[in-house]
């Protein structure tokens, strides 16, 4: 196992990077071509209205569903832009980015909730969505940059998108 930190702008996260051994697959004993009259899969992508303070889930050109966000505060506004979706972690860990201390993945007072959704990072800082023990915040200007959602959203977006789902950050 590989330890890495990752910044969530001025929040530090900590996640184990898991080796998955990739399946082994035998050839197909048969092939079917794909042909007009089968659907194609239409792409999922997520929509930040920041000036909302709402993500909507889209499947193709139809809403799926939308939830209220806090999104970032003054001095720490959110990017504007197209991302993609680069890390999904359960119960992210945080450590005190002053202080140094860690607050474990899972605990209730956990200011990232049990689920983190990366989709902008400068190299050192990252932004994404995450929970948060403070519910009241969420329909504000509140966080550095994040994207925070109400504990159940977020776990429900979590099961929704996957890495590389479009992220489009609109004011």
């Amino acid at each position: 196992m590989q330890r890495k930190k990752i910044w969530c702008v001025g929040t530090l996260l900590a996640c184990v990077t898991i080796l998955i051994p990739q399946p082994s697959f035998s050839a197909p004993t048969s092939i079917q071509p794909v042909t007009e009259t089968q659907p194609k899969a239409q792409a999922m992508r997520l929509e930040i209205r920041l000036k909302q303070k709402r993500v909507s889930v889209y499947r193709g050109d139809a809403k799926v569903k939308s939830y209220p966000i806090a999104v970032g505060r003054a001095g720490w506004e959110t990017p504007t832009g197209t991302y993609k979706v680069r890390q999904m972690i359960r119960n992210p860990a945080w450590i005190h980015p002053m202080k140094g201390y860690t607050i474990p993945g899972g605990d209730p007072e956990n200011p990232l909730g049990r689920y983190w959704i990366g989709f902008w990072t400068d190299g050192k800082n990252w932004i994404g969505f995450h929970g948060t023990p403070n519910p009241e915040s969420v329909g504000t200007a509140a966080s550095h940059g994040c994207i925070r959602m109400y504990n159940r959203d977020v776990e429900e977006l979590f099961g929704k998108v996957s890495l590389g789902t479009e992220v489009i950050v609109k004011n």
